[in-house]
């Protein structure tokens, strides 16, 4: 057996396979988290815990007392401050959290965008970034920035929590801010600039590599027989590409939740500025090109609770789907900036309502909006670093064949829907698999992966034309700022 475990925001995620990568059982418990005057915290030791009672239940329940390899996917940002004992000094800071604004305006005077892009592939400094709440704990829990012995991502302290073994994949160093994706090593000028030294970081080791073997206490609280190995894995979006065959260039792993997230490998050697999110790969000596749209499904899930609450999206999707195309257009720049422009001018925009036009009509553009960001995206990646020639589309979007056929109509690429939906719970299990030696290399893996649906491309012209008013109207709207 294979454990595949997803370390979400909003729930821990387990997912038993078995050596075919069948899924045996499934399984979340929610996480819980401490709100309090713009902070966003979470007990970093109980979310630990919970993971063990969870896995318990499940082996317990499917009579499992051996499992070969557990790997790790999930969430990047979430800082962990381990002191001496081994145990967090305070609750873990959440990605979610933007209490470090005042800190990202003090080390974007000292380090300029080319550079930091340079470094770290990231186009912007954030809040999200760990090496902004560093600074922010030196200035404002001085006690605990002083008695920190070791500053850990989410994953790795779990892994930590675990194994005893304090390491770090480098595709999860990647969102901290302080790695350099190129030189494949902490960037040392960041940390001078956030006052603390390497001997405070986990060492860094390749993406689905074993961490170490399971405590014995660990695997005793499991109900195994012996330990098992443990398996750093890579990031959430990584693991999904994995899960969903995507291991090469070409492919783009699209999710379509909350927001737009496109996956998908950089030619190598990689343009260390070329405009798009950079990421160490999840094979070695790679880089993954990780575009984000804030504006992605937040904006038919604001329309939907704004104008059509009564009305479900099962509801939405039958309607629109017998409907002919209309000429509204309508830009998703409702959150925050978006790639490829990082525009902080761009807001939302219906144009060209008429009498005649309902909320069905208005449901059907704001897809049909968000389609067209995709398909810019796509463009971008393909102007700076890798040519697109299908989508994977993963993710509540996914669910919809109406705008899955619109996605594929508006990029003029084929949008393929795979079998599995946990694509980043099952990556997690291949890649165990991987380093077991029980599946040949992620190129065999990919030959298991299922596709349930395949959305081609229609050519319509009419929709190339809507495209270009689409950028028109961009352009304009941003002019009248």
């Amino acid at each position: 057996m294979y454990l595949g475990i997803d370390l979400g925001s909003t729930n821990i995620k387990a997912a038993l396979y078995d050596t075919d990568m069948n899924p045996v059982d499934r399984r979340s418990i929610p996480v819980s988290y401490i709100r309090e005057n713009g902070f966003v915290e979470f007990n970093a030791q109980e979310y630990a815990e919970n993971l063990i009672v969870l896995l318990a239940e499940m082996l317990h329940k499917n009579n499992v007392d051996f499992v070969a390899e557990i790997s790790f996917t999930g969430q990047a940002e979430s800082l962990v401050m381990v002191g001496k004992d081994g145990k967090p000094l305070m609750n873990a800071i959440s990605w979610m959290d933007e209490r470090s604004a005042a800190e990202c305006s003090e080390l974007e005077k000292l380090f300029s965008k080319e550079e930091c892009e340079k470094v770290t592939g990231q186009q912007a400094v954030l809040p999200t970034w760990p090496a902004t709440k560093i600074l922010w704990l030196e200035k404002n829990r001085p006690d605990v920035f002083k008695n920190t012995q070791t500053y850990m991502l989410l994953k790795d302290f779990v892994v930590f929590y675990l194994t005893g073994n304090k390491v770090s994949d480098m595709s999860i160093a990647t969102f901290s801010f302080y790695f350099d994706i190129y030189k494949k090593c902490y960037w040392k000028k960041m940390l001078d600039a956030i006052h603390i030294t390497e001997d405070k970081l986990p060492s860094l080791t390749e993406p689905c590599t074993v961490a170490g073997n399971l405590k014995e206490d660990i695997f005793k609280q499991l109900g195994l027989k012996c330990t098992a190995k443990v398996n750093v894995g890579t990031l959430d979006h990584f693991a999904g590409m994995i899960g969903t065959g995507n291991i090469g260039e070409g492919k783009i792993t699209l999710s379509t939740g909350t927001v737009m997230a496109m996956a998908t490998f950089s030619k190598e050697p990689a343009d260390e500025i070329n405009g798009v999110a950079m990421h160490y790969g999840f094979l070695p000596d790679t880089h993954i090109m990780l575009p984000v749209a804030e504006s992605g499904g937040v904006s038919l899930e604001w329309f939907k609770n704004s104008c059509m609450p009564n009305t479900s999206f099962d509801e939405i999707n039958k309607i629109i789907k017998d409907r002919k195309r209309n000429n509204i257009l309508f830009l998703p720049y409702l959150v925050g900036t978006n790639s490829p422009e990082f525009d902080s001018r761009a807001s939302g925009v219906f144009w060209g309502l008429r009498g005649e036009h309902d909320a069905f009509d208005m449901a059907y553009s704001v897809m049909e909006g968000v389609g067209f960001l995709l398909r810019k995206n796509c463009e971008h990646i393909s102007q700076n670093g890798s040519t697109v020639k299908s989508i994977i589309a993963t993710g509540g979007g996914s669910k919809s064949d109406v705008w899955c056929q619109l996605q594929a109509d508006i990029t003029n690429l084929p949008v393929m829907i795979p079998k599995e939906k946990e694509a980043a719970c099952l990556g997690a299990a291949i890649i165990a698999a991987v380093s077991d030696g029980k599946i040949e290399s992620f190129e065999k893996a990919s030959q298991l992966i299922e596709f349930e649906k395949v959305f081609k491309p229609s050519g319509d012209d009419a929709l190339e034309e809507k495209y270009k008013r689409f950028n028109m109207l961009y352009e304009f709207s941003c002019d009248l700022k």
